[in-house]
């Protein structure tokens, strides 16, 4: 083996890695929006159980382009997927978080096939101070990234992460991170904090590090937000059981409110809050995008 010179203009082999890395995640990031096009379609017809070829056809791919990209970003054929995003599963998820060994899991975070977000993920909210001030004192570096679901902004103080959003237009999620932060001195930097936060998009939770998360909120914010991490991935609830689980049953709007206000997507998964009827709701980074994010859970447990 011919060892380069640093000089000759050829990359190293780690640098091939972490270049072959970014091109992967570049693509899942194109993929995602077909896919997202083929999920707004089956969200709409979903009674009438569309095939294969009609869902290529109306988001202009050919059958087995379709099936392939799709195969390879879902884990499963569209078909399969389908099953997983109707309204009546998602019925049937809530009627089985009613039983009590499903109600265990939610209390304590644990479920038999893998880590849960409140194994790893823990809430600091800001001081009084910082709250109030609107972060004046705080350096948050920002960084832009790919994920399975489209791009991320996601920033972070020294403490941790406060802010990730999914950044189809990024001027968009910049303008919301500096009115969350208006004080803030922010830098255009990719740090450690976020790297590890952004590794829950892998496939392996079991090598994942401890991920806190550097919040501004009321107490009460506070406290749903916390509650959120507790709802096992490839579960979901209702605002209303999200309102009983914090003992404030009549509170349900208000803890809608909440959820919408969540600044940390994913991380934090208000994806798995949805309506009563089974409906999956809107979302506040795109109703096609939520619809994904539980399938592709719902997939992943499934396996």
């Amino acid at each position: 083996m011919v060892n380069l010179p640093q000089e000759s203009g050829f990359p190293s082999p780690g640098m091939v890695l972490v270049l072959q890395k970014e091109k992967m995640a570049t693509q899942d990031t194109h993929d995602f929006s077909r896919i997202a096009e083929a999920i707004e379609y089956i969200n709409t017809n979903y009674r009438d159980q569309p095939d294969l070829d009609e869902v290529a056809q109306n988001i202009h791919l050919s059958p087995f382009h379709f099936q392939r990209m799709f195969t390879n970003w879902a884990g499963v054929s569209p078909k399969k997927f389908l099953q997983f995003i109707t309204v009546e599963h998602a019925k049937k998820i809530l009627q089985q978080s009613k039983s009590s060994i499903a109600d265990a899991a939610y209390e304590t975070g644990l479920s038999g096939t893998g880590r849960l977000h409140d194994l790893f993920i823990n809430i600091e909210g800001m001081t009084p101070g910082e709250y109030k001030n609107g972060g004046k004192e705080l350096r948050i570096n920002y960084h832009y990234s790919d994920s399975p679901f489209g791009p991320v902004l996601i920033a972070s103080t020294a403490k941790g992460i406060c802010y990730m959003a999914f950044a189809d237009e990024k001027q968009i999620a910049l303008h919301e991170l500096k009115q969350l932060f208006p004080n803030a001195g922010l830098i255009e930097k990719k740090d450690e904090l976020q790297t590890n936060a952004l590794s829950i998009f892998g496939a392996d939770w079991s090598r994942l590090n401890k991920i806190k998360l550097h919040l501004r909120g009321t107490d009460f914010q506070l406290k749903v937000w916390n509650m959120l991490l507790k709802i096992p991935m490839g579960s979901l609830t209702t605002y209303g059981g999200l309102a009983r689980k914090i003992d404030n049953p009549a509170a349900a709007r208000a803890v809608g409110s909440a959820v919408g206000d969540n600044p940390v997507a994913f991380l934090i998964p208000c994806h798995r809050v949805i309506q009563s009827s089974g409906v999956l709701g809107n979302y506040h980074w795109g109703s096609n995008r939520k619809t994904a994010m539980i399938g592709w859970e719902s997939v992943k447990m499934a396996g």
